[in-house]
């Protein structure tokens, strides 16, 4: 992509093909170089609005551009999702060695990139991916996803099996990333540990909008800690949730949203008109 990697949100409204309402009205502006933290209680629309942005739906013409274009029609190259049913791709639980899988990735066209990240995930290139533990299993899985050199990253939930140290290593190399290249990052979790100083932007969803989003220290400031323990970034998001959860009320079917239900209503394959972004 020859244009900054940002990301545009334009009144996004997606709705699935059962007719049930995905995300409303998101407007969301991601500026090249940033990392931003996307928050929200399951079911809140975030893996919806990271499976439109890397352009696995369609969404309306002109509701969405990543560095200028159309993340669905234009087929973008240098985007990359990183989602929960990547890492149940069967061929990474087979009898194979880590590095031919390194290498059917392009890990002999970048291998400085290639040998950084089997550091920073520290990484032994003599497993058997049959006889390894999910959490090594899994930073075998993000080495294969970022091997090639990408402009927008689009995680979602990739990082739970990993252990403090290596999670803590990985999101430094992230930083580092956006830092040296002209790269973005977007990041779903719901596991705050060591965030408290990576983000540079927030997003706050509930139920398919977007409720607060901007820079960081637009919520945080410049403290780091609280009276409770937890740092302020965590005391922030605990309150957006507690919020969350009173406005929402009892949980019901109707309810749910399209996060939660996405995965349940015929796998991947019913999310309608798809494609695939770099797994």
């Amino acid at each position: 992509m020859a244009s900054a990697p940002d990301i545009k949100v334009n009144n996004l409204t997606y709705t699935f093909p059962d007719y049930s309402t995905g995300v409303t009205g998101l407007n969301l502006a991601v500026p090249p170089r940033s990392r931003t933290l996307l928050i929200g209680a399951n079911g809140a629309g975030k893996t919806t609005l990271l499976r439109l942005l890397a352009g696995k739906r369609l969404a309306p013409s002109g509701a969405i551009t990543v560095s200028g274009l159309d993340p669905f029609t234009d087929g973008l190259e240098g985007v990359t999702y990183l989602g929960l049913e990547w890492v149940l791709n069967p061929i990474v639980r087979t009898d194979i060695g880590v590095e031919e899988l390194l290498r059917s990735v392009g890990g002999d066209a970048y291998p400085a990139r290639r040998d950084e990240l089997v550091g920073v995930l520290d990484i032994d290139v003599r497993w058997r991916m049959h006889a390894v533990s999910d959490g090594e299993r899994r930073r075998v899985q993000l080495a294969m996803g970022l091997i090639r050199p990408w402009t927008v990253l689009l995680l979602d939930e990739i990082t739970v099996d990993l252990d403090v140290l290596s999670r803590a290593e990985f999101l430094g190399w992230l930083k580092r990333e956006t830092e040296n290249r002209e790269c973005t990052v977007v990041y779903a979790t719901h596991i705050l540990d060591n965030l408290a100083g990576w983000p540079t932007h927030l997003v706050h969803m509930h139920l398919g909008t977007i409720r607060e989003w901007g820079p960081a220290e637009q919520f945080l400031g410049d403290a780091t800690g609280s009276r409770t323990g937890n740092s302020q970034l965590g005391e922030l998001v605990l309150g957006w949730l507690k919020e969350d959860l009173r406005a929402r009320g009892p949980r019901s079917e109707v309810q749910r949203g399209a996060e939660g239900k996405s995965y349940e209503a015929g796998g991947l394959g019913g999310y309608g008109l798809e494609k695939r972004v770099d797994e």
